[in-house]
């Protein structure tokens, strides 16, 4: 992708553009983003993935009792009889990860690898009915709202009241404060930035795709990063173990040696002193498949070109490669062509046979993992 040219996508904007004036500062609307776009599952398609055990679903529907809003929420997966009827107005079916599950939502996410993939999420599609919606609320992260099908209504707002309404299974805004208001038409996109409060209602059925990206806190950060780092010193040959030849007979048993307390402090310095063990760490977070994801053994082929599974997380810094939580060390040639293999998803059967006969093999190990497939 080239940066610096104008994209339809981002309304005559350069990724490069959008990045600097928007990216995480301010919301932009964006008319024709897509033109003639048409949705890419119907609606029966959609209700199939949400159906399924290894698909993430939510139905939020907003009902009236006692003359007050009332939601209710339920998780999936939902058989077509558990939904409401599709006449019945303010319900919402949210269908999460359909990228992982359709070859032609996976390229349409794609499209957003303007931005680094270890900040790329899914894409969700939400199906409402009538007048439905999940609240306003705010997100910890970017999002593009592209209508698909149908309008939806946007009120959009910097929300500096953050409070919540009480006793409600969502975490829905109680004094929401809209400053704009968009009607989105298909082809139509909204880009928000993290804590913009929004609410969108359906006007008629409608579905909006949403293109998420994680924004991991830093506490997230520090436990993951952590446990790995203790993962990889227990694989140590000979690791370093506490010792106290000094240690004088005591007359209070239970207060907890300073010598041991200064060893374990020393521990955690020495692991975060090490800048590769940090990044590899973080690199094994970053491409972990989520929980719900499963792959299935793919034919070898060596002979031809390849290309990494729409599922599969693979990214790479200056002295590892990462796939699914996992991390190698590569360098020369075969570093560089599985760099590229990260950034474009594939390689020509050329670059394949440049390959050693041991970053080969570990390609025909990943085809057999379902990691990656082979062309027919």
């Amino acid at each position: 992708m080239n940066i610096h040219e104008p994209l339809t996508l981002l309304g005559g904007l350069s990724p490069a553009t959008f990045m600097r004036r928007y990216w995480q500062k301010k919301p932009l609307l964006i008319r024709g983003a897509i033109a003639d776009f048409k949705p890419i599952l119907e609606r029966a398609e959609l209700l199939d993935l949400a159906a399924q055990d290894d698909v993430e679903s939510r139905l939020v529907a907003q009902t009236d009792v006692n003359g007050k809003g009332h939601w209710r929420f339920r998780h999936g997966p939902f058989t077509r009889k558990m939904l409401p009827p599709f006449k019945q107005p303010t319900w919402t079916l949210l269908v999460q990860g359909v990228d992982g599950h359709d070859a032609r939502l996976h390229a349409l996410i794609n499209q957003f690898r303007f931005v680094p993939d270890a900040r790329l999420d899914d894409l969700m599609i939400s199906y409402a009915s009538d007048g439905g919606g999940v609240g306003p609320h705010f997100d910890s992260y970017d999002v593009f709202l592209l209508q698909a099908h149908g309008r939806r209504r946007w009120k959009i707002g910097r929300q500096k009241d953050l409070q919540l309404l009480p006793d409600m299974p969502l975490k829905i805004l109680a004094n929401f404060q809209p400053e704009q208001e968009f009607d989105l038409e298909p082809g139509d996109m909204l880009y928000l930035p993290p804590r913009y409060a929004h609410d969108g209602i359906a006007m008629g059925e409608c579905m909006t795709y949403s293109i998420g990206f994680r924004s991991p806190a830093k506490t997230e950060l520090a436990r993951e990063i952590l446990q790995r780092l203790a993962e990889h010193a227990e694989e140590d040959v000979k690791p370093a173990v506490y010792a106290d030849p000094d240690q004088c007979a005591v007359d209070a048993p239970a207060r907890i040696p300073r010598d041991l307390v200064a060893f374990a402090s020393q521990a955690v310095t020495q692991a975060l002193q090490n800048p590769l063990a940090v990044s590899q760490s973080l690199g094994e977070f970053l491409t972990e498949p989520k929980a719900r994801v499963w792959f299935e053994a793919n034919p070898a082929n060596m002979d031809g070109p390849v290309f990494l599974d729409q599922r599969t997380r693979m990214l790479y810094d200056e002295k590892h490669i990462y796939i699914n939580g996992e991390s190698l060390r590569a360098s020369g040639k075969d570093a560089r062509l599985m760099q590229k293999l990260a950034d474009r998803r594939g390689l020509s059967a050329a670059e394949v046979a440049g390959l050693s006969a041991d970053a080969r093999e570990l390609l025909l190990q990943w085809c057999q993992d379902g990691w990656l497939y082979g062309a027919p």
